[in-house]
């Protein structure tokens, strides 16, 4: 179910960009919702959990995250928390776009496999149907064929469920549990706050934003008491 739900998410994403091309405001809107999804159920659920289990210098496995996060970004230009210029990268193949959300996608796919989180995959699921938006539109606008568009989409989508499964089959990973959350959460808490910061324009109140991300932070918080 939960490989069903991560791949989903992502072709659900890209219909969208072939059937309507979501606006830049509604997707920044889209964006905020699902980064306070994401912040709530971080906050909420992931980080008292690493914390409860009192391993040593578990704090510095959430800097890594943020540091490794920070990496991503800097390769993908932001364009995973709404820096989004088509046009920036002519007709040629962002392949440092795809590579750094391949990898975020790896990276969020691992905790679902060492332990099964209903909430945590929820709020992955909500968070990677923009992002796969995003990716599906720098696609359209190269001079990628369909056949090579469906390839390498295909293989976004499967980025995350192959993060479960190796976190889930590996005897290794298994014994670093703990700490692979805990990289999770810096990946996830370095994101969400600049997509709930920086997604509008000159950081004026932007009242559709907020209502977006109240909205975001209720569901997230109703959804952890019943789950």
């Amino acid at each position: 179910m939960s490989y069903f739900a991560l791949i989903f998410s992502v072709v659900f994403g890209f219909v969208l960009v072939l059937l309507i091309k979501p606006k830049t405001k509604v997707l920044q809107l889209l964006l905020s919702f699902s980064g306070a999804y994401l912040l709530s159920i971080t906050v909420i659920s992931l980080i008292p959990e690493v914390f409860e289990n009192q391993q040593k210098n578990i704090g510095l496995f959430i800097l890594l995250g943020i540091v490794i996060q920070t990496i991503l970004e800097y390769l993908s230009k932001g364009a995973e928390h709404g820096h989004v210029h088509y046009n920036e990268f002519d007709k040629s193949v962002p392949w440092l776009l795809f590579i750094s959300l391949c990898i975020h996608a790896f990276l969020e796919g691992m905790p679902l496999g060492v332990e099964a989180n209903n909430n945590l995959l929820w709020a992955i699921v909500i968070h990677k149907i923009p992002i796969a938006i995003i990716l599906g539109i720098f696609f359209k606008n190269s001079n990628l064929s369909n056949v090579s568009i469906l390839v390498f989409i295909s293989l976004f989508a499967l980025m995350s469920p192959l993060g479960s499964l190796i976190a889930h089959e590996s005897s290794f990973l298994k014994q670093y549990e703990m700490q692979i959350n805990a990289i999770v959460i810096g990946v996830f808490l370095h994101i969400s706050t600049a997509i709930l910061f920086e997604s509008s324009a000159n950081h004026q109140f932007n009242l559709k934003k907020f209502i977006a991300i109240l909205i975001g932070f209720g569901l997230a918080f109703i959804s952890s008491q019943v789950i």
